[in-house]
């Protein structure tokens, strides 16, 4: 059958089984019989793939709803197991049922708009939310933004971003990143995540930082930063330095100033498509510094054993490995 010839029936038709297959491939009993079916189904027409796609989004947005339950309004649930099976049908109702869209809205786990932002490999972006805010990805970065009754939340996927929140107290902004979020109502902060790393960067106003690991949330002022990872019980806080570079990527630039390889890689690695590995400490301890378009990183590593002590080998996964060359002993 072609895209053009679906009926109104046909096309629901898919985006039920889209629906159905993105609940059963969640599901922990799941079995491989089922994975091969739906394998087949999603092959075998392209719209069956973009009805996927779809559906997969939702789920990222349910995947992230806020965790308190709702007192306002009644709604045809309590298992908590269920609210992201929940959060899917009734994202797919929401053309045909208005009041099951305002209930989910009523309730506050259902937003009323959902919006995903990319950029690519090629160059910077800047994006305006549904609520004004202003934001700049870095290269390589993606976020989905939603808007529910009583916050807006972005969850920064992967990637670098600087906020211009609009201001609305009532209606907190909180953004998602790593095992962490951090919370403002209007200001401008800079959130830079890599592997398990985050380092948040405020520059004006106030922003409360939480971690998954306890419960309460760490005041930031402007011209203070946090970071933390997985494991940690609370971001680590510190000043940020009068010479600090980390911003210099919003005018495209990579700064390395005099840093240790093991602290320049992870900024250096956000740019490539194979990360750069060490080959041990010693070869961490080898400082670098230097000035760089964030577009050109990748011409920066087969350069690196013209201006340092290193050479360069390849792991099993085809990942570039830095080694250190090793000091001759003076004779005598």
């Amino acid at each position: 059958m072609s895209e053009k010839s679906l009926s109104e029936a046909e096309y629901d038709a898919i985006t039920d089984a889209a629906a159905h297959w993105c609940m059963r491939l969640h599901a922990s009993d799941c079995t491989p019989a089922e994975r091969q079916a739906f394998t087949q189904w999603h092959d075998s027409h392209p719209l069956h793939a973009f009805e996927y796609a779809a559906m997969l989004e939702i789920w990222d947005v349910a995947d992230h709803l806020p965790r308190h339950e709702p007192t306002s309004v009644v709604v045809p649930f309590k298992p908590r197991r269920r609210l992201r099976t929940y959060a899917v049908a009734a994202a797919i109702c929401l053309a045909a049922l208005p009041l099951a869209a305002f209930t989910g809205w009523e309730a506050g786990w259902l937003p009323s708009s959902y919006e995903r932002f990319e950029a690519t490999q090629q160059g910077l972006r800047q994006v305006t939310l549904g609520d004004g805010s202003q934001v700049e990805l870095n290269l390589g970065t993606e976020l989905v933004y939603s808007n529910y009754k009583d916050q807006r939340r972005v969850t920064l996927k992967k990637g670098e971003a600087f906020f211009k929140v609009s201001h609305d107290s009532t209606h907190p902004f909180i953004v998602r990143a790593g095992q962490g979020q951090v919370r403002v109502t209007g200001t401008q902060f800079n959130v830079w995540t890599y592997e398990d790393q985050v380092r948040v960067m405020l520059l004006e106003g106030s922003v409360q930082i939480a971690s998954d690991q306890v419960h309460g949330s760490v005041p930031l002022t402007p011209g203070m930063q946090a970071s933390y990872q997985l494991g940690d019980a609370t971001p680590r806080i510190r000043p940020i330095s009068p010479n600090d570079t980390a911003l210099a990527w919003r005018q495209g630039k990579l700064i390395l100033d005099n840093l240790a390889l093991a602290d320049a890689l992870p900024l250096i690695n956000r740019y490539l498509n194979k990360p750069v590995m060490l080959a041990d400490a010693n070869t961490g301890a080898i400082r670098i510094g230097g000035i760089y378009n964030i577009n050109e990183v990748n011409n920066l590593v087969p350069s690196l054993p013209k201006v340092l002590p290193v050479y360069l080998t390849q792991n099993q996964d085809g990942n570039p490995v830095l080694n250190s060359i090793p000091r001759k002993a003076p004779k005598g």
